[in-house]
Order: structure tokens, then C-alpha cells, then sequence
């Protein structure tokens, strides 16, 4: 179940180059587990833009979106007070109940901020996380220090090795042995590693073009072993066994 409401912007911050932290204050009941997204409605756009959730509670909501386009672009520059249309509560999140006593949170880019939201359930739960993240260099780097605060180990690669790991989320995996579960968030490129490298069971949540956000249009449909599904609505997140290269 989705809501269709209008949510004013408390803060619109550049967190690191072209990335943005927004937070929005309205009503965040419809909104049930860590992974679901918000579908925005943007002045001369024709489409929704879909933003993964970071964080929420009572009263607002957290984002944080890179400027990929005419859409985000328009959004950087919004200001505090503005007040946009959004459809809330979408899509399917993440199971938090198959993780096991320490998953294994995997994250590349934007891929980063839906593990936010997910890593704070888990210690709620008595879970020991730790959480991976990939970024190409150092200056692209987000959230390591926030999520250090929740007090979880960290590890950070970048492609350049200017920054911790040298190379891709994968190279610190294979060193990490007792993990029982995962959870993946990122670029399609980088889940496939994730599917084929980690050493479990996991979860990974998919990025797709979206007409509706809602699951009317099937404009996001994809196959899996379980039949045809749409990234809107039964996804993001589908389960590694389900999933069809």
C-alpha cells in the first residue's frame, strides 16, 4: 500500500560531489521496511524520479540521490520550505528476519543509502552487521563515518585505490569468511560480482526504469525463476535464489 501526499524540504545539503542529502517532514506511516523507495513528481519532468529511503521516523523522511539527470539536477536545487508531491511507501524491502547473528551489507554508490535504514533494524534486533561499501575514489566517498556512529565494523573500497581496498566490494568479501547472510544494494554490474562471489544465502535490490512506481504500468518487469515480476512492486529486493541472469 502506497500514499500519495505532499512533503515539504527541511534540508537539501551536498554531502560529497553530486550527492545530496534531502530530508522531507510528512507522513511516513505507509512506510514498512528498509529497501522501499519514494516516487517523486518533479516541474517538467514527465516521469517520477524513484529514490530509495535512507531513514525515517514520526514525522520525516531521509534520501540522498546523485545527480544523474535533468530530474536530479532540478532537485539539487531546491530549497528548505519547498513542498513536493511524492508517492511513499513503494515497494518490497528487505527481510531483516533471514539475516542470521552477522550479515554481510554490501553497497556500492547510491547503492549506500537503503543499508542505512537496514543496518539500524538489524542492531535493533541483536544482529552484529558489517557493512561493506564500494566507490570508485576517495572523493566520492559517503556515510562510512555515519555508519561507523551505529558502532558496526566498516569497509570501504575504491576502484583507485585511493582509499582503503584497492578494486571492487568483491575483494573484501573473499576475505571475510563468517558472515550468514547478505544484503546487496548497487550497480547492476557489481551485484552480479556480489551473487557470484559471496558465500551465502542474500538479498539484492534491484535498480530498473520505472513508469508508475506502483506496479500499474509493468513498464519494469523482469524474469526470474519464479515468473515474470515487476522491480516496483515486488521488488526492489528479490532473494539470490530467484534470480535470473
Amino acid at each position: 500500500m502506497y500514499k500519495n501526499d505532499i512533503y515539504e524540504i527541511l534540508e537539501n545539503k551536498m554531502i560529497t560531489k553530486d550527492v545530496y542529502r534531502m530530508i522531507l517532514k510528512g507522513d511516513t506511516g505507509y512506510i514498512k521496511f528498509p529497501g522501499q523507495f519514494i516516487n517523486i513528481k518533479i516541474d517538467g519532468c514527465f516521469l517520477r524520479r524513484p529514490i530509495s529511503i535512507s531513514d525515517y521516523d514520526e514525522n520525516t523522511l531521509t534520501i540522498i540521490y546523485k545527480i544523474f539527470g535533468k530530474g536530479t539536477e532540478k532537485m539539487s536545487k531546491m530549497k528548505i520550505g519547498e513542498k513536493l508531491n511524492i508517492l511513499t511507501g513503494l515497494g518490497n524491502g528487505f527481510d531483516n528476519n533471514l539475516s542470521g547473528k552477522t550479515p554481510l551489507l554490501i553497497a556500492g554508490g547510491v547503492g549506500v543509502p537503503p543499508m542505512y535504514r537496514l543496518c539500524k533494524e538489524l542492531l535493533k534486533d541483536g544482529k552484529k552487521p558489517i557493512v561493506v561499501l564500494g566507490f570508485n575514489t576517495k572523493e566520492e566517498i559517503f556515510y562510512e563515518n555515519e555508519f561507523k556512529d551505529l558502532g558496526v565494523e566498516v569497509h570501504v573500497s575504491t576502484v583507485d585505490g585511493s582509499y582503503g581496498t584497492k578494486g571492487f566490494v568483491t575483494n573484501i568479501i573473499k576475505e571475510l569468511k563468517d558472515y550468514t547472510y547478505y544484503y546487496a544494494c548497487g550497480p547492476m554490474p557489481m551485484l552480479k560480482a556480489v551473487y557470484d562471489e559471496a558465500q551465502s544465502d542474500g538479498q539484492l535490490s534491484f535498480e530498473e526504469r520505472m513508469g508508475c512506481g506502483f506496479g500499474a504500468c509493468m513498464g519494469c518487469s523482469i524474469k526470474t525463476k519464479n515468473g515474470t515480476k515487476r522491480v516496483c512492486k515486488e521488488g526492489p529486493v528479490f532473494r539470490k535464489e530467484e534470480i535470473i541472469w
